[in-house]
């Protein structure tokens, strides 16, 4: 991979055969395109055909130039097109991994050390920026989302216009440079029978949760970081019956599945005057005003715990993901996270309330080679003794395969209304 610098020796890798074009001539094409897209009041960011369009114009006139002899000519006007679009609509020396459907997320630890993933595993790219770039980089990229990063907000979540999500940590809190994530939003399954087809999911495991989510049970996702506990909500939202009305609440908008009658909501950051932050508790709260026949939460990681389980525990069927390292500890965590929202919330009340809530829990994994994949799939039976939530395994992973466990779900009364007979359904898969 190409070391990319600001300006000095160093040069566009050009395709073999091809003479490189130095940086210091491609920075000044930039420049020129920039001048013509803020001319022509075009967004960059949103419109990248124009910018390409630009760019071409500006080689071919460049190009005509060297035919004098008066400036360089260029190797290879192509590849200098897509660096102009990179530099000017995109996000530079970092816009080729973006691009590539193979990383699932970049990230910048310093400007020297810039890492992608692909397939679960890390790489460190030979990218190598300077402070003012990676200062640059975070700019532009918040600037689309309305969102900042300053003193009094040192983190920030954001959505880049390709549907990304942007996590930056600022200098300061992060040690001697400013942290960057990009989490790629990667649409590698919509529904799960895509799932069944990569292998993450077994056939009969798929049927029971479809038939879970017809019946209105509440599900929760489990799973360590880039587990796929979005991709896995995203495919069990697609299940809802088009009857439905779901209301998404999120930090960033990141759920994306193909329902008619949906609306999303995502959190706000306070403003400068220390006002009008928009948090996830509020964004469930107001969830239950729209009207809902489904409630899905993206990620539920504090006290906004305590009003989905309200609102699950009120009969509204609902989805959610969190992170844990098991199905059981899930619930533990579900048990504890309502405990933040005030002293007046117990672990008597609180216990009791997630048996009777959660109907059931999937936990996901990654495997040795960086594979996603569901562990276990249990069904919550409702009943808690010293406040232990009882489980009943349903699907469990037994070498290398997810088979069934031999429980069967409860609310048996539910997939009924939904016209499915669960315990033959499951009869097949055994």
């Amino acid at each position: 991979m190409t070391a990319l610098r600001p300006a000095g020796p160093t040069s566009v890798r050009m395709p073999s055969g091809a003479a490189p074009t130095p940086d210091s001539l491609v920075e000044e094409l930039a420049e020129r395109v920039r001048a013509s897209v803020r001319h022509q009041a075009i967004d960059p960011q949103r419109d990248p055909a124009a910018v390409h369009a630009i760019a071409v114009q500006e080689i071919r006139a460049h190009d005509d130039l060297s035919l004098t002899g008066a400036v360089l000519p260029i190797g290879d006007p192509a590849a200098v097109a897509d660096e102009l679009v990179a530099r000017v609509s995109g996000f530079g020396a970092l816009q080729r991994f973006l691009d590539d459907p193979e990383v699932e997320e970049v990230w910048i630890n310093e400007p020297s050390r810039v890492f992608v993933a692909r397939a679960g595993r890390h790489e460190l790219t030979d990218v190598i920026l300077d402070r003012a770039q990676v200062q640059d980089l975070v700019e532009r990229m918040l600037k689309a989302s309305g969102r900042r990063l300053d003193l009094s907000s040192p983190f920030v979540d954001a959505m880049l216009p390709q549907g990304h999500r942007l996590h930056v940590v600022l200098e300061g809190i992060s040690r001697e440079f400013a942290a960057v994530n990009i989490r790629k939003f990667l649409l590698r399954a919509a529904r799960l029978d895509d799932l069944v087809a990569l292998g993450s999911l077994s056939r009969g495991a798929a049927d029971f949760l479809e038939a879970c989510v017809r019946a209105g049970l509440n599900i929760v996702v489990a799973g360590g970081t880039q587990t796929g506990k979005t991709t896995m909500l995203n495919c069990l939202a697609a299940a809802v019956p088009g009857s439905d009305r779901i209301i998404t609440a999120e930090e960033v908008f990141e759920l994306r599945f193909d329902h008619p009658d949906t609306v999303g909501l995502q959190t706000r950051q306070a403003g400068l005057e220390g006002t009008g932050e928009v948090s996830l508790r509020d964004l469930v709260r107001e969830a239950l005003r729209m009207r809902p026949t489904r409630i899905v939460v993206g990620e539920v990681r504090a006290a906004e715990c305590l009003d989905l389980l309200l609102a699950l525990n009120s009969g509204l069927p609902g989805m959610a993901t969190l992170h844990a390292n098991s199905a059981r500890e899930a619930l533990v965590k579900m048990c504890t996270l309502p405990l933040l929202a005030g002293e007046n919330v117990s672990a008597r009340f609180v216990v009791p309330t997630v048996a009777s809530s959660v109907d059931i829990v999937v936990h996901l994994g990654l495997d040795h080679s960086g594979a996603r994949h569901v562990n276990e799939i249990v069904s919550v039976p409702g009943r808690a003794e010293d406040d232990i939530i009882e489980i009943e395994p349903i699907f469990w992973r037994r070498a290398g395969a997810l088979v069934r466990a031999g429980g069967l779900p409860t609310r048996t009364e539910a997939f009924a209304r939904a016209g499915i007979d669960v315990a033959h359904l499951l009869a097949e898969t055994d």
